[in-house]
């Protein structure tokens, strides 16, 4: 309702409630339009009524939504499921043209401006995190993985005789299939074993550029968020190799943006060296579903290049997410969840190193890993015998714990026709078997505490079924293939 509406209100109902009324909306109003006059992250959050009504009147600015519209078109965001349409607040054209997913769609402005202020407001997180380099970003309806490849393809136009990707060793599986997708060579450089931590092989990384030549490469792939033992690449060093031989570096940052220390890291090699792209999830760095990343850089140039290497027109989804999230947290609430990860971060390593002690293990010292850490499985607590060590993960995952990994010697992997020797610990002969866990964002005190509680109560039956076979009996979950039955499984939500 505008003004003219809210005075013949007054007709029908007594001026002063109108006015009130009146005055209310013209509030929710302002805000909007110092939003977008400002083009800022909001400092505080909004609440869901108001981030559901710019919704709403973004909705309407699409041409789906007119009243009257005839749409004789082959996509007309018409959607057949009312549950379905509200659940996209009736954005159904999705984003970008056919040659760019950044640009404008006429039949849709509520969306295109959804968009432009969801790419805002990331860049500002990316600022706000620590990376002030970063000059452009794109929120691409891809997770990780298929960011980094769209971000290769863009390199092959720039460097069409190269064949090579040189990456430092991390063992997860998409990471290197994002190399073989979008069609190059991957060189894997295996790390080095310092103390605990595997750390990037910098001398084995120059020596592979002087002997494919600087041309044939088509970039340094490095990474910053990983699982312990293995901590973030030497960014600072291969930027600066980067530079030295006029080769891209593309960064994956999947979870890197609630670390300090990562985006720290981006920053130096952004200042000191070449640095072309970093990408980070949408879903581990701001709690919304799976299906987003952002793909941010110093140039502007080529982050408009990765935009236009898209082809066709691409889900919202991702784009209402973040906006949706970011609006309703604010600068001061991402800030307090960063600030809340790292009391976590401590939390979660002193409790773990408490139980590892306990149990006659040890907390592994990665301090360059600002996020994952990693206990030993050497036996005293695990059980003499390798079984016991990869039950491990399934033991606790029947206790409703999730994201922990258990890593033991000896497993080898194929992957698109590459076997890692050792799969799961970045290294070929890492000393020892260790178990994994990270600490978040979101994660909670409570989190830290159930973990902790379950993973004794583990350690404890790995170690009475190895005492039993010491003793030359064969234990009840052995006989059964290591099944355990539902009494030993403790009750997630009664626990809490």
């Amino acid at each position: 309702m505008n003004s003219e509406c809210f005075g013949l209100a007054e007709r029908l109902v007594d001026r002063t409630y109108v006015q009130q009324a009146h005055q209310a909306k013209q509030s929710l109003t302002n805000q909007i339009r110092t939003l977008l006059e400002h083009r800022k992250w909001p400092e505080e959050g909004w609440d869901e009524a108001t981030v559901e009504l710019v919704l709403r009147e973004l909705a309407l600015m699409d041409s789906n939504n007119f009243p009257g519209n005839c749409g004789v078109g082959e996509r007309e965001a018409r959607v057949a499921s009312g549950l379905v349409d509200r659940r996209h607040f009736r954005l159904g054209h999705g984003i970008g043209r056919s040659g760019d997913i950044s640009a404008i769609q006429p039949k849709a402005a509520g969306s295109s401006l959804l968009n432009r202020l969801a790419n805002i407001f990331a860049l500002d997180v990316i600022k706000l995190a620590g990376v002030r380099a970063a000059a452009a970003c794109v929120l691409v309806p891809m997770a990780t993985g298929m960011g980094i490849v769209l971000c290769l393809l863009t390199l092959r136009h720039q460097r069409p005789q190269a064949k090579y990707v040189l990456w430092p060793r991390i063992d997860q599986k998409s990471c290197f299939k994002a190399i073989k997708t979008a069609g190059f060579e991957a060189v894997v450089i295996e790390n080095r074993l310092e103390g605990d931590e595997l750390r990037t092989d910098l001398a084995a990384v120059e020596d592979k550029l002087q002997e494919l030549g600087a041309e044939n490469v088509l970039c340094v792939y490095s990474t910053t968020s990983c699982f312990a033992p293995r901590v973030p690449d030497r960014l600072e060093e291969l930027a600066e190799l980067c530079k030295k031989y006029d080769v891209p570096h593309v960064i994956n940052n999947a979870y890197g943006v609630q670390s300090s220390k990562c985006m720290h890291l981006i920053q130096q090699a952004c200042r000191v060296g070449r640095v072309d792209a970093f990408i980070q999830s949408t879903d581990k760095n701001f709690m919304v579903p799976v299906g987003g990343s952002i793909i941010a850089g110093p140039d502007e140039r080529f982050i408009a290049e990765v935009s236009k290497m898209y082809p066709g027109r691409a889900s919202a989804s991702p784009s209402i997410d973040l906006f949706i999230t970011l609006m309703s947290l604010g600068r001061s609430g991402y800030k307090k969840l960063l600030a809340e990860r790292k009391e976590m971060f401590q939390y979660l390593s002193a409790e773990l190193s408490r139980v590892a002690e306990e149990k006659g293990e040890r907390l592994l010292k990665t301090p360059h890993n600002p996020i994952s850490m990693a206990m030993s499985l050497s036996g005293s607590a695990a059980g003499h015998v390798g079984k016991d060590v990869t039950q491990l993960g399934a033991m606790l995952f029947t206790r409703c714990v999730s994201g922990t990994r258990v890593v033991a010697p000896g497993s080898d992997k194929d992957i698109a026709g590459h076997t890692f020797k050792n799969f799961g610990a970045h290294h070929d002969n890492y000393p020892c078997a260790y178990l994994t866990a990270a600490a978040a964002v979101g994660m909670t005190k409570t989190d830290v505490d159930l973990f902790i509680k379950r993973l004794g109560k583990v350690l404890g039956k790995a170690k009475s079924r190895s005492d039993e076979r010491e003793a030359g009996c064969a234990t009840a979950d052995e006989q059964e293939d290591s099944v355990e039955s539902p009494a030993d499984t403790l009750n997630c939500s009664n626990e809490r």
